[in-house]
């Protein structure tokens, strides 16, 4: 998840421009398609690309005349390319956004349209509107909530007599024996970045409690040097020394499914993801899903977090570009995409949890991570997307570095409050 400067990326479009625009329909922009052409841009794939392709052709069909260019970039190089289209003034129409710092920073630069007045706010939940508002406007309208449980193969834990951890040493205690098992304790591919950062994000809120990261951000109180983020830091190093990944995991690419299969292969027992994993698994290997539980991210003992507290976010948002030549009509399509019928589609079809009131969950592994979502007491939102794109690439960078083992907590946590009083204050 890169994360570039616009006036860097002014600089960047000039020479990346004609390429993006000439390396297939990823990268077009819906104002060259015409008038009656609207491009809308998303990452998601599966039955989640099939509930917005559904969403579209009836969008279509109520707007005589009018064609969407439906495009689905890949996730991991998608901010990039969209920073560069919005950089080079050809953005499209319509595109996936998960609010936060990132888009703020589209916002800022008066390059996304306030659908304040475009949508009924009334229709999502409030939770779910609040990354996409800024000095009290609407920039973007959501479809689904994630929580990052951790996932679990149910047979290989039978097999080898263990039991969902209360406790983090229970953890430890579970990751000890699969090693000595010749298993791999967590499947992460970590070429990315933001796979190992909710390995940070649960330890530091664990450690340091709900209010270490608004403290950090809000610039009152503890930073993103205290303690609690070093003894995060201190944490994912004692993992790595345990062996509790895979060769190479740095290395390794999220989006071509490296982690996935080795928890399809059962070469790895856990992985911790987003409730998107219940989606993709049926997508990619069916028959693996009576295989997969999960359970929440345990407590530390003397910690100030507690297991209720959950890492999470909304996506997708789906926002309009300011240079669109059908502001009106984009934001009609933003409406359909984040309709109740493309909502309760998704909820039961990919296991997405509604950012939409009034949908009904049918299936009941769908259910059951909805209750999750219902009872936790806190959510902290992913780092990368709430905050700023500067210190975001900090957290990320110095994170991997931290499973890397080339850069100390010490030095990690100070990178990045050195970045954060460079932005923030």
């Amino acid at each position: 998840m890169f994360k570039r400067t616009m006036g860097l990326l002014a600089m960047i479009a000039l020479l990346f421009t004609t390429a993006c625009t000439n390396s297939g329909g990823d990268s077009s922009s819906g104002s060259s398609e015409g008038s009656d052409t609207l491009t809308m841009w998303h990452i998601e794939t599966g039955e989640s690309e099939k509930a917005l392709e559904d969403a579209v052709k009836r969008f279509e069909e109520s707007h005589d005349g009018v064609n969407v260019k439906l495009v689905r970039q890949e996730n991991d190089p998608y901010k990039t390319k969209l920073s560069v289209a919005m950089g080079g003034g050809s953005p499209p129409d319509v595109f996936h956004s998960w609010g936060g710092g990132w888009l703020e920073n589209f916002v800022k630069a008066d390059q996304v349209k306030d659908i304040s007045e475009d949508i009924d706010t009334e229709n999502y939940l409030p939770s779910a509107l609040t990354p996409a508002e800024f000095d009290g406007k609407n920039y973007g309208a959501p479809l689904a909530m994630d929580i990052v449980p951790v996932w679990y193969n149910k047979d290989m834990f039978e097999e080898y007599g263990l039991e969902e951890p209360e406790t983090y040493e229970e953890l430890l205690s579970i990751v000890e024996t699969l090693r000595s098992n010749d298993i791999i304790p967590f499947s992460l591919a970590n070429q990315s970045k933001w796979p190992g950062s909710f390995y940070y994000m649960y330890l530091a809120e664990r450690i340091g409690g709900p209010e270490l990261f608004n403290e950090a951000f809000n610039r009152e109180g503890r930073g993103f040097d205290d303690e609690a983020y070093v003894k995060a830091g201190e944490k994912i190093r004692e993992l790595v020394e345990m062996n509790a990944f895979p060769d190479g995991f740095n290395g390794m690419n999220f989006d071509t499914g490296q982690s996935r299969q080795l928890m399809y292969s059962e070469d790895a027992a856990m992985i911790i993801q987003g409730n998107w994993m219940l989606g993709t698994t049926r997508a990619d290997m069916p028959e693996f899903e009576e295989k997969l539980g999960f359970f929440m991210f345990p407590s530390i003992e003397g910690g100030q977090g507690s297991k209720q507290d959950i890492v999470g976010g909304v996506s997708p948002v789906f926002s309009v570009s300011k240079k669109t030549d059908n502001p009106d009509l984009a934001a009609e399509l933003v409406n359909e995409l984040t309709s109740k019928e493309t909502a309760q589609q998704l909820a039961n079809d990919d296991g997405a949890i509604s950012a939409v009131k009034g949908v009904e969950y049918e299936d009941e592994y769908v259910q059951e991570i909805n209750t999750v979502l219902e009872e936790a007491e806190y959510m902290q939102t992913f780092y990368d997307q709430t905050l700023p794109p500067e210190v975001a690439e900090a957290h990320l960078d110095t994170t991997q570095a931290l499973f890397g083992q080339s850069m100390t907590p010490e030095e990690a946590a100070k990178e990045v409050e050195a970045k954060a009083k460079e932005v923030l204050e």
